[in-house]
């Protein structure tokens, strides 16, 4: 007997273009391996997503920057396909915002947790954070938000430089504009000059006090807030090699314990009365040695399948499971489990693996993604070597955590700023 419900359907939702979003591939096997009809609503051109033998079928998203009514009708259609109720996992930011507001309105059609519907926007955004690290005391870097260009000046003389600056809603900033989620900023100029974008990018501008990166700096937590408000499934992970190196989105992660990354999260999701799946990111001040937290997702990350217990559950699953009413297996933590984006660490998908590995694209009961994968990414990388060798001399541009190196990026791709 499947561990999930398989008469209930899923569907995945996104709206960001990124076909090398390699969570929403991890959300499809682990659910359809279960049993459970998969269907995704994101952007198929060119992804390997929809190579997978475990999607049921693919339906076209919102357009990137719709509205919660564009995104309700189209969700509204996808639920008179399907004519029975699904559970519903947004995969971004964006999706997992409009979800949460729209939760009334997708009812019967759709299955989502219960919970504030302005919870997921307000930790999502970064401006928020702060204010919501400071309420349920979990450290978080200093950050201020300046109002004008001299709060800019006085924002660089109590910070220092390098500072980091962030939009605190970046799922709103316009395709083509240039302007990244998140910078390193070396100069009071650069920074102003980022200020004076305010409007443009939709969204208030953040400064905030860079922590150094360093071996054993960066973790991430991600877990599940049952319907009770207990933190199941999940735990927590040890960053070893981001791309590109020294930040950005995880490469290689390992499944280590942690209790003091594993208190925070679960007293931040408490205090909150947080429901639903969620991805912390943390990094370790190599100071003070304290844990700050850097971003709150209020949905699956990319590298969930990491946390794939004994009982077989992750996050996803346990979502599916808590919905429908089915109760949680305790599984025991498969510590120095290792998860590995093979197009970002092809070696380290290479190396031994004793505490066991997944890789995030090849599966040998589901091959022709990681092959669609390989294909596609070799294009990307030959296409962007063209560019570069083409393009002519520029002016130096300011040194970004890594988003800007990204492919397509997402939200996944933060910076561990």
């Amino acid at each position: 007997m499947s561990l999930l419900d398989s008469r209930v359907p899923a569907v995945l939702l996104r709206i960001d273009r990124n076909p090398f979003h390699h969570g929403t591939l991890g959300a499809v096997r682990s659910l359809g391996r279960a049993g459970v009809e998969v269907h995704v609503v994101a952007d198929a051109t060119g992804s390997p997503v929809r190579r997978s033998r475990y999607v049921r079928r693919m339906h076209p998203p919102p357009l990137p920057g719709a509205s919660p009514d564009d995104i309700l009708a189209v969700l509204r259609r996808v639920a008179d396909r399907i004519a029975r109720p699904a559970v519903l996992i947004p995969m971004d930011d964006a999706t997992a915002i409009a979800a949460a507001r729209m939760r009334d309105e997708l009812a019967p059609s759709y299955l989502l947790p219960t919970m504030p519907g302005a919870l997921a926007e307000r930790v999502a955004d970064k401006a928020e954070l702060a204010a919501v690290c400071a309420s349920a005391d979990v450290p978080h870097p200093v950050t201020l938000v300046p109002e004008s260009p001299a709060g800019v000046a006085d924002a660089v003389r109590r910070l220092g430089l390098p500072m980091v600056a962030k939009w605190s809603r970046p799922w709103l900033l316009p395709a083509g504009s240039g302007l990244r989620s998140t910078v390193l900023v070396h100069s009071a100029q650069q920074a102003r000059e980022l200020y004076l974008r305010t409007e443009e990018a939709g969204s208030r501008l953040l400064l905030q006090a860079y922590l150094p990166p360093g071996p054993d700096r960066d973790w991430f937590f991600h877990g599940y807030a049952d319907h009770a408000g207990s933190v199941r499934a999940g735990g927590p992970g040890r960053k070893q090699l981001a791309w590109p190196r020294g930040a950005g989105l995880t490469a290689v992660g390992c499944w280590t314990p942690n209790p003091q990354v594993r208190t925070l999260a679960e007293r931040l999701t408490g205090e909150l009365g947080y429901r639903g799946v969620f991805d912390l990111d943390f990094r370790r001040c190599g100071a003070t040695g304290r844990y700050h937290l850097l971003d709150f997702n209020p949905r699956p990350g990319a590298q969930f399948r990491l946390f794939a217990d004994s009982a077989g559950l992750d996050v996803v699953r346990a979502l599916h499971l808590d919905l429908t009413g089915r109760p949680l297996p305790d599984g025991a933590p498969m510590t120095g489990r290792a998860f590995v984006v093979e197009n970002y660490a092809p070696f380290a998908a290479l190396r031994p693996a004793p505490g066991g590995r997944e890789l995030a694209w090849y599966a040998r009961d589901d091959r022709a993604p990681g092959w669609a994968m390989w294909a596609l990414w070799c294009r990307h990388v030959s296409r962007r070597l063209r560019e570069r060798l083409g393009a002519t001399p520029a002016a130096p541009t300011p040194p970004l955590i890594p988003r800007a190196a990204s492919p397509a990026l997402t939200d996944d791709e933060k910076a561990s700023s």
